[in-house]
């Protein structure tokens, strides 16, 4: 089946193909901070957890558990003992799920509107959880109600947490930055540098800036310093001749720092912030990518290909409609940094 732009190959880039993957198209991947576990959350109501495995060149995949929610899930977080998975959507409510032990889930967190982003924060032992009611709220899991409520300007979209560095990207291009130590207090509002609405967001892992990606084929890069405001910069990416597509997802290296935008052109690529270059382009996919992620090492990325909705139902034939996960092992020129050439920087 030809995918966008005719594209054919939904695996042009050799990657390891993930077993019995969601029926329906994949909103969230995350790895567990312990081990090789991986899970996504998907429209078809479902989040699946399979262990990875590697033994020399090969990399295989086994399914583990699964559960259930309602309504489509849309995003998910392991707690930082690897023990536990959250899971929020469009049921208004995210469930605790004690994977590790074989426990039930439990509902811990209810808001008035699908939940759109979740976080665990270890350095405060609490979960976040931003909506689409305009509101981020803190969860102690012992306590049935919200330790904190912080209205947002607008629906949440995105949610990145660095401790104490938090980003909040809402409808409307607000990107709402929060201090940690003082959760009750806006940091700064900014406006994002970018024209067009906000896919995603990433907090730099030494917590002094973020990223942010839009539909519009494009990520800023935006320090928090107002004496590093020289520094800030925009480029664009995920874009073919006169075609236009969104940056679904931003993951930065658990190693080298350098970062993955992955692309609605079914392409993902790997980028260096601080020399300004792009370290690997990847061959596109005949289907959006949605989502993705790195597991703790850096050793494994994982990436969704499945049709992202953009176009609408009418261009959603369930029948030929494919929805897969890939495991794509980057070679370390393809994600550690490099300084520029000529410009003597060591």
């Amino acid at each position: 089946m030809a995918g966008i732009g005719g594209l054919t190959n939904q695996n042009p880039n050799k990657s390891y193909e993930v077993v019995q993957p969601p029926t329906d198209s994949i909103s969230s991947l995350c790895f567990s901070p312990k081990g090789n576990y991986l899970v996504a959350t998907s429209w078809d109501n479902q989040v699946r957890c399979w262990e990875i495995q590697r033994s020399g060149a090969n990399t295989g995949s086994v399914a583990k558990a699964a559960i259930s929610h309602d309504q489509p899930v849309l995003c998910s977080a392991w707690k930082d003992d690897g023990m536990t998975v959250f899971s929020g959507g469009c049921d208004k409510q995210v469930k605790m799920w004690p994977l590790m032990s074989n426990g039930q889930p439990v509902t811990v967190a209810m808001h008035d509107a699908p939940v759109k982003e979740v976080a665990w924060i270890p350095e405060m032992n609490l979960l976040a959880t931003g909506s689409w009611d305009k509101t981020l709220k803190y969860w102690d899991l012992r306590q049935q109600t919200p330790v904190h409520t912080q209205q947002l300007p607008e629906r949440c979209y995105s949610l990145s947490v660095k401790y104490p560095l938090m980003v909040v990207g809402t409808a409307d291009r607000n990107l709402i930055v929060f201090n940690l130590n003082k959760p009750q207090e806006e940091f700064k509002r900014i406006q994002s540098p970018l024209k067009y609405q906000t896919r995603c967001v990433a907090a730099f892992p030494d917590q002094q800036g973020f990223l942010v990606g839009s539909i519009e084929g494009r990520v800023g890069v935006h320090h928090l310093d107002e004496t590093l405001q020289a520094k800030n910069f925009t480029f664009k990416c995920h874009r073919e001749g006169q075609e236009i597509y969104s940056v679904n997802a931003l993951n930065f290296h658990p190693v080298h720092h350098t970062f993955a935008t992955a692309g609605s052109d079914g392409a993902f690529n790997f980028w260096d912030k601080d020399s300004k270059q792009r370290l690997k382009a990847l061959s596109r996919c005949n289907a959006p990518i949605p989502c993705s992620a790195f597991n703790s090492d850096g050793s494994i990325y994982a990436y969704a290909v499945c049709y992202d909705w953009s176009k609408g139902a009418e261009n959603h034939n369930p029948a030929t409609a494919k929805s897969t996960i890939f495991l794509h092992l980057p070679q370390e020129s393809e994600v550690k940094g490099k300084p520029r050439v000529g410009t003597g920087r060591k």
